[in-house]
């Protein structure tokens, strides 16, 4: 089995339209691909920190049952996860607010067994992380990040990098443009969003985004565009599956990302990949939340 490493932060979600009844849950962007990865037959191994409280324990038990690896979770003495709620709109778009101010895995590297879980990141097959990763450290742990994708890469392995670029998470645009530009080289698979390049560099055409990637050295790029399907490096347009219905697109890219993962690393073509990651997207924004139930996964 191809060993995963993923990165990331995982963060208690509230969701719901009616305050005084919102529905408590747990979620994050790679949280979110490292459990359809799991269903997928995976058992990528989640590296972050949570805190000693209940709520902590209670997301660990619910990855465990996944299927997703819990060992380097660590453990926070004294902080706890953060928190975001979602509001979804008639459309099923969605807006978020966040309160991660002392959240756990912002200081990850301050744990003990930080140094532990990196190795253990560092000789994996394929290490994934995204721009929320590196937004919540800082830029000695963004630095840590990248020594661990140089490992993997020296080691022949592969990085995977969805840019899931937040304004809220950094200083400002620059700030992201610069780690993002110094990650590139060591990236493999980019899984990026128009929306989101968009945001980071202004409007452009899909070709335009995926080549300033290909200039900065990533290996293969791939572009989500909702319901435009997805954009290749050689100019293909893979159009999106169609959904039985639209509920909330809450994990639609992060699903794509398992997807199309899964794909690549079982032998399938890029083309194919983008094919698998649009048809789990499509089930996935017909449920509400992140996480579609596992009896219609």
């Amino acid at each position: 089995m191809t060993q995963i490493a993923v990165f990331g932060e995982v963060m208690l979600e509230l969701s719901g339209s009616d305050p005084g009844a919102m529905r408590l849950g747990f979620g994050g962007d790679t949280l979110n691909t490292s459990i359809y990865l799991a269903r997928l037959g995976h058992r990528p191994d989640y590296i972050t920190a949570l805190g000693r409280d209940p709520y902590s324990e209670r997301m660990i038990a619910a990855f465990g049952a996944e299927g997703v690896e819990t060992r380097h979770i660590l453990r926070h003495p004294d902080r706890m996860p953060g928190l975001y709620a979602i509001e979804t709109d008639a459309a099923g778009e969605r807006t978020f607010s966040y309160w991660r101010g002392q959240s756990a895995a912002k200081d990850f590297f301050n744990v003990a067994g930080a140094g532990d879980a990196m190795k253990a990141a560092g000789e994996a097959d394929l290490f994934y992380l995204s721009g929320i990763s590196l937004s919540i450290l800082d830029d000695a742990g963004r630095q840590r990040l990248l020594d661990t994708a140089a490992s993997v890469r020296a080691a022949g392995g592969k990085v995977a990098f969805d840019p899931n670029f937040r304004p809220k998470g950094w200083p400002d645009p620059d700030a992201a443009r610069q780690i993002y530009w110094s990650l590139a080289p060591l990236v493999s698979y980019l899984l990026a969003t128009d929306s989101d390049e968009a945001l980071l560099f202004g409007e452009a055409s899909p070709g335009a985004h995926i080549a300033r990637w290909l200039d900065w050295g990533v290996g293969e790029v791939v572009l989500k565009a909702g319901e435009q399907g997805a954009f290749l490096a050689d100019g293909h347009r893979v159009p999106a599956a169609v959904p039985e219905r639209i509920v909330d697109t809450t994990g639609a890219g992060d699903s794509f990302n398992a997807a199309w993962l899964d794909a690549r690393l079982r032998g399938a073509d890029p083309e194919e990949a983008a094919m698998a990651g649009n048809r789990l997207a499509a089930r996935v924004i017909g449920h509400p939340g992140a996480i579609m139930p596992r009896d219609q996964a």
